[in-house]
């Protein structure tokens, strides 16, 4: 039987991958997974002679059963093309003993694009299949990276309008500017006074409310999301891990069979899913270390199997993981209670009502395959301090907060499995945080001034997803409080 979907939290219907992409979210507020896992039947000598694009459609397909070959393959095509500032779509890239995966080669220099890109595309193509002639508004809340992202993916393409909510004072001032600089018609940017939790909590408020989803439904709009929550999102992820695994193959930085520790910095938990959901298909992955700031509910989540997002929400200078509420762990706690719903609507239920959950003794156990640990600020600068006077290598923020706790986890273990280092972001975007460790330029240049610094003092090209950015018409200027999400909707949409 072809792979489905269904809700985390409830014995829904079971519903092909089209309409998940659509919906974004069950109806019951739960997240869509498979109802089985697709196994990787080629062996890696097999997958390691394909190229990224013939490798995301063998991944993809597995998935997304109700695609046909062109359909999914026009879709990949679209995605993966010049945007890149690379064929190879996500390089690796080798230093000491470390395999730096790089992500962010894309049109906004981060992670998102990896799934942003094609998303779009899943969407539109979902739309058509469904035969939905409604106009598809996209409600996204971002912490700095998936906001532009998505807007990039989302410009001007026909029948859909995006609206994005950030952190008014809570992401890099070259991330808000890639942001309220968008061109497109239908691109919409807000600004909160909150954070990112906030933005996440009131999307999906408004995403589960039916009197409202009943009045877009009669000014012919319907909502989706951009967000990891959103099952397209999430599988176009799952493919670089399996690619990675290929190419270390085919480079002979590995034997066939042998076991990768992948170490990814995390705040919502869906690129390390993505990581755990290709083990689950067969890739060789041993440990999956998950690496967090000082807002590190996932860290304590891991090591004594308590949720409490009771706690005081941090600013770092790593803020795309500024996050407490990580909605995707809601799919490794349906994986890891034995895929028992009840159980996960409780525990989403007590965090929704008491901020906290605990898990019992068999879901601790089946933990094992996850390490957490977490690097403050003062340990985010050093790592990229003392790793680029070593190897002239330069992380952004978020990739030394992924190496530092890689750092602690050898130390503590003495593991010395080879291990992949998820590089989320271009150290370009992060420029005063860099700086900060590295010194190369005045401590009152802005942004801007300190991306050019950078490019000279690191021998690095500045990408075009950070050229001429402070020199860009700002066209979104709307800012609101946290709790005027829902009529901020209402007037752009105009309902």
């Amino acid at each position: 039987m072809d792979l489905l979907y269904k809700s985390t939290r409830s014995k829904s219907v079971e519903i092909e991958a089209s309409k998940a992409i659509v919906k974004g979210l069950a109806d019951d507020g739960g997240l869509y997974v498979p109802t089985s896992f697709p196994k990787l039947d080629k062996d890696f000598k097999e997958i390691s002679a394909m190229g990224y694009k013939q490798v995301a459609y063998y991944v993809m397909n597995k998935f997304l059963k109700d695609f046909t070959e062109e359909e999914l393959k026009n879709c990949i095509e679209k995605a993966y093309d010049e945007k890149f500032d690379t064929e190879l779509i996500a390089p690796i890239v080798k230093k000491e003993d470390v395999y730096f995966l790089e992500l962010f080669h894309g049109a906004t220099l981060a992670f998102k694009d990896m799934a942003l890109s094609i998303l779009p595309h899943l969407l539109k193509t979902s739309v058509k299949k469904q035969n939905i002639d409604k106009e598809v508004v996209i409600l996204t809340a971002t912490s700095g990276d998936t906001g532009k992202a998505a807007l990039e993916g989302f410009d001007s393409v026909d029948g859909t309008s995006i609206i994005v909510f950030f952190p008014e004072n809570g992401v890099s001032e070259v991330q808000k500017r890639q942001m309220v600089t968008q061109a497109g018609e239908n691109t919409h940017v807000v600004g909160i006074h909150g954070n990112f939790d906030d933005a996440q909590t009131a999307i999906k408020e408004v995403l589960n409310d039916t009197e409202f989803k009943k009045l877009l439904d009669e000014n012919n709009f319907m909502f989706s999301s951009a967000n990891s929550i959103n099952i397209g999102r999430l599988v176009p992820q799952v493919v670089y891990y399996v690619n990675t695994y290929a190419k270390l193959l085919k480079d002979g930085e590995i034997q066939d069979g042998e076991k990768i520790n992948v170490v990814v910095p995390t705040g919502n938990f869906g690129n390390i899913l993505a990581a755990y959901y290709a083990k689950k298909m067969g890739t060789p992955i041993g440990k999956l270390i998950c690496a967090s700031n000082q807002n590190n509910v996932l860290t304590d989540f891991i090591n004594t199997g308590v949720y409490d997002r009771r706690r005081e929400f941090l600013t770092t200078i790593s803020p795309s993981m500024d996050i407490l509420v990580s909605s995707n762990l809601e799919r490794l706690l349906f994986e890891l209670s034995g895929s028992k719903e009840e159980a996960v609507k409780e525990m989403m239920d007590s965090l929704k009502e008491k901020g906290v959950y605990e898990i019992n003794s068999d879901m601790k156990k089946s933990l094992e395959d996850f390490y957490g640990g977490y690097a403050g600020d003062e340990d985010t600068l050093k790592a990229i301090e003392s790793f680029y006077e070593k190897t002239k290598y330069v992380m952004d923020t978020h990739t030394a907060v992924a190496y530092s706790v890689y750092e602690k986890y050898k130390a503590e273990t003495g593991d010395t499995t080879k291990s992949i280092i998820a590089s989320t972001a271009s150290p370009f975007k992060f420029p005063k945080s860099v700086n900060d460790a590295l010194n190369f330029g005045d401590k009152n240049m802005n942004d801007f001034e300190l991306i050019e610094k950078l490019a000279q003092f690191a021998g690095i090209e500045v990408p075009n997803g950070a050229k001429d950015l402070d020199k860009k018409e700002i066209k979104h200027t709307k800012v609101c409080q946290k709790d005027e999400i829902k009529k901020t909707i209402s007037e752009i949409l105009g309902v």
